[in-house]
């Protein structure tokens, strides 16, 4: 797939910048409690937005929130990617989500912050599993289960798509994104993706194929420049092939 332009690398695609980063972050929540760190596009509401989208399709009977009555239906499963130091599964938990909830992130830094502010959480939290794992090369583990009625990810693709790495075919890491997500999600399940970098017909240039289709977006403050209307953050939703 060719997919929209390359991002020019940077220092944010690469692993060594995130191990640093989350480092100073967990030394700081150690000293200080109440600070859990940076929450990615926190400026434009996204996670906020986030959560309003999937409580509507809660609304609509779409997704579940609790296991129905009489074993009819699980409560919808949570996969978070590059979950960081993990507030969006947090923040589900809060919007009373009562699934199964993965998060993982190929920094082991990263995962020591969450699993820190996860312990803080008290019960209702404590099941929220965490993991070190690198989507880009390696299988997943026996957390992926039957796959994730919901795969999540927020400045995660941003990031690989600022990795001058190369895969073993020869191209950009990123190129090859989209076929490491696909198994994670049931069938019927959505992926639903939160960009900077990326444009909304771009997001779809990278995702839409495959098993992947465009399933919705959500509404942000927009802007025209140039001619041009468009906004500063996009989230979109891709609903896997039965």
């Amino acid at each position: 797939m060719p997919g929209p332009t390359h991002l020019t690398p940077s220092d944010l695609g690469q692993k060594s910048y995130w191990d640093s980063a989350y480092t100073t972050e967990r030394h700081n929540f150690d000293a200080n409690a109440s600070d859990e760190g940076t929450i990615w596009f926190s400026d434009a509401g996204a996670e906020e937005r986030m959560l309003a989208f999937l409580e509507q399709l809660s609304d609509e009977g779409t997704l579940q929130k609790e296991a129905a009555d009489e074993g009819d239906g699980e409560a919808a499963r949570f996969l978070d990617l590059g979950t960081g130091n993990g507030h969006l599964l947090f923040a589900l938990r809060e919007d009373e989500w009562c699934g199964a909830m993965v998060g993982v992130d190929y920094s082991a830094q990263s995962v020591r912050l969450a699993e820190a502010i996860r312990d803080t959480k008290g019960e209702g939290y404590g099941d929220i599993a965490l993991h070190e794992w690198n989507i880009l090369s390696q299988s997943p583990g026996t957390w992926v289960g039957g796959g994730f009625d919901v795969v999540l990810d927020k400045g995660t693709f941003d990031a690989i798509c600022l990795s001058q790495d190369t895969d073993a075919q020869g191209r950009r890491v990123c190129e090859g994104y989209r076929e490491r997500v696909e198994p994670l999600v049931r069938p019927g399940g959505r992926f639903l993706i939160t960009s900077c970098n990326w444009t909304e017909e771009e997001l779809r240039e990278w995702f839409e194929g495959g098993r992947f289709s465009f399933a919705g977006k959500v509404k942000y403050p927009s802007f025209t420049f140039g001619g041009k209307t468009g906004s500063s953050v996009v989230t979109l939703c891709f609903q896997k092939t039965r």
